[in-house]
């Protein structure tokens, strides 16, 4: 799969023009024509990036019955252009990345099928981050959503025990997000079916050698994210063994989460503990079990082309 990638740096002078420039019409389509809101699911994930930065990825998700089909050469093709955009406040910089996805199958998805995809951006730490993420119809100019929020990027430099976001996918993954040998077909965390899944992270700083023990958690929660009451209550797995960390201190893990939730909200909660010196860290991230056995399908978006930097 390509690197989905590519990023651009631009100078703003403040938030207004970015919001301009996210509310224009889709590239390529005339701003009078049909206008009606594109609702989908994403969720954000950040892990230790290369040279002090922080690697920001997105998961977007949409029912194919919320896109425009098209029909070409007997097959049934949805597209759809994704954007995410990185708005530093403080430093009055923007780092925007755009591509595209396209499947075509011999029939079409059902109206609840699920269509997802990522996209990464680098960028450095900071408190004072809005993000922004934009879904459009490359079909028919027009259509599309915007969400948007603060989105403070944490810092993984220095030497304590750190854990990296808890990333969930659809298991045994052919395509998707690849991080070293790793391969997860990424899932915003409201779009789980009943049945497994996987749970990608990583833990930052612990030497090579080191034993170690890990505990996932999945608790279930309300809506807001308090604990409930709930046949079975918390689902407890503990692993341990000897850390096999690259030479930075970092190392990823892959499990297999084959508990069976109902429908509901959880909280998943990842604790790593360096044996060796006693230290601890933990980490958590709430997620929504749909039911059903919705299906789901991963397509790797390709670059739109970088946009030029430019100067404030």
């Amino acid at each position: 799969m390509r690197r989905s990638s590519h990023p651009s740096v631009m100078i703003l002078r403040g938030l207004v023009p970015l919001l301009c420039l996210l509310a224009a019409a889709p590239r390529g389509g005339p701003a009078d024509g049909p206008v009606r809101p594109l609702p989908f699911f994403y969720d954000l994930y950040t892990f230790r990036g290369d040279a002090g930065a922080t690697t920001v990825v997105a998961a977007f998700a949409i029912p194919a019955g919320r896109l425009e089909r098209e029909w070409e050469d007997g097959e049934a093709r949805y597209r759809f252009d994704v954007t995410l955009v990185l708005a530093d406040t403080a430093l009055k910089s923007v780092r925007r990345t755009d591509d595209s996805v396209a499947v075509a199958v011999p029939r079409s998805f059902s109206g609840d099928h699920i269509i997802h995809t990522h996209i990464e951006v680098q960028a450095p730490p900071s408190g004072s981050t809005l993000q922004r993420v934009v879904m459009t119809d490359a079909s028919t100019p027009g259509i599309g959503q915007l969400y948007g929020s603060a989105f403070p990027i944490p810092d993984y430099t220095g030497t304590a025990l750190m854990l990296s976001d808890i990333a969930l996918g659809d298991p045994d993954a052919r395509e998707g997000w690849r991080r070293g040998d790793v391969t997860l077909a990424l899932l915003p965390t409201s779009q789980f079916p009943e049945g497994s899944f996987d749970v990608y992270y990583e833990v930052y700083n612990l030497p090579a050698g080191h034993r170690y023990l890990t505990e996932l958690a999945v608790e279930p929660v309300d809506s807001a994210g308090a604990p409930r009451d709930a046949a079975g209550g918390v689902v407890r797995a503990r692993f341990d063994g000897k850390a096999t960390s690259a030479p930075d201190g970092t190392l990823g893990e892959l499990r297999r989460v084959d508990t069976s939730l109902s429908k509901g909200h959880y909280r998943m909660t990842v604790t790593v503990t360096d044996q060796e010196t006693g230290e601890t860290t933990t980490r958590s991230r709430p997620f929504q079990v749909r039911g059903g056995a919705r299906r789901a399908t991963m397509v790797p978006a390709l670059p739109r082309g970088p946009h030029a930097s430019r100067p404030g």
